[in-house]
């Protein structure tokens, strides 16, 4: 698998750039895995979180650049510490035996070969709960067809529909054009969502749309094309949680908070177009308390 790092391009923006011989692109990252925090989560969607927690690891550097970041230390500072491939799959099974309902493996996209020998490595000593893949959507079809058979839950977010604002607040033009085409593939590969008997999930696609202040019309074709596409075999996870951090200061009309009326709205289109599988948000879950402390490393 880690040949995949000697021409790079696990996503979209194919780098091409050789990782094994400490050649970096668009995400900053070598050959070497590093994450900046691995512990029990419980501010997830509740069939993710549950009671016990989602055995979440936070991956450093990130192959988008968004303006507004809410986890800008680690996805563009590069915050971390650096594991091996042994040390990542033991954090897989030191979060099961701390009782975790699943692996959530938070912006995974330009650590997928490392991941899939991990994963492989931890399953081999007993590694059975759910296998999350939670990334920004901007994955290549190459990358997801590589993961067939080690995800059991994909958790994407599908950002923008309008090229324009995906160049404007992530450095992305084909955003929405390869987001929906990874999606459709991680759909084909686990089918209708599956919950157990305690309502966590099993299997399926959870996908997270965050609005945007001012992108209400926006937000609105992307739950059309969500639910065009797959009905209700995938739940939808409409987030309010907006809250302007990192370089969103730099853009006046995205410098503010969401109004609530807008997220109403949007609820509402969904409910009229018949969308039943959804997550919606409380109001306040556009806090700064929500954001996990990543300069004090949790390890295991």
């Amino acid at each position: 698998m880690l040949s995949m790092l000697n021409e790079c391009k696990l996503c979209p923006r194919e780098c091409s750039v050789n990782r094994l011989n400490g050649e970096l692109g668009f995400c900053k990252s070598s050959d070497k895995v590093i994450i900046s925090r691995a512990a029990l989560h419980f501010f997830e969607e509740p069939c993710i979180s549950g009671t016990k927690g989602s055995g979440t690891v936070f991956f450093s550097n990130c192959n988008l650049n968004c303006v507004f970041c809410q986890n800008y230390c680690i996805s563009q500072e590069g915050l971390g510490m650096e594991v091996s491939i042994e040390k990542l799959s033991n954090i897989f099974l030191e979060l099961q035996k701390k009782g975790a309902n699943n692996i959530n493996l938070v912006t995974p996209t330009h650590y997928v070969p490392q991941i899939i020998e991990s994963l492989i490595l931890a399953k081999s000593k007993g590694l059975s709960i759910p296998i999350l893949y939670n990334s920004n959507g901007y994955d290549s079809l190459d990358t997801i067809n590589s993961l067939n058979g080690h995800i059991d839950v994909y958790l994407p977010d599908l950002k923008y529909f309008n090229p324009k604002y995906s160049l404007r607040y992530s450095k992305s033009k084909d955003y929405f054009e390869k987001a929906s085409i990874a999606i459709k593939e991680m759909y084909n590969q686990v089918g209708k969502i599956k919950f157990d008997k305690n309502g966590l999930v099993q299997k399926g696609v959870i996908i997270r749309h965050l609005m945007l202040p001012g992108l209400l019309f926006d937000s609105k074709k992307i739950i059309d094309f969500i639910y065009n596409s797959f009905k209700d075999d995938v739940y939808i996870s409409i987030m309010n949680q907006y809250t302007p951090m990192f370089k969103a200061s730099d853009y006046e009309e995205i410098n503010k908070p969401l109004e609530t009326s807008h997220y109403d709205a949007l609820i509402n289109y969904a409910l009229d177009l018949g969308v039943t599988n959804a997550f919606i948000q409380d109001s306040g879950s556009d806090s700064k308390e929500f954001i996990p402390d990543f300069k004090s490393f949790i390890g295991l």
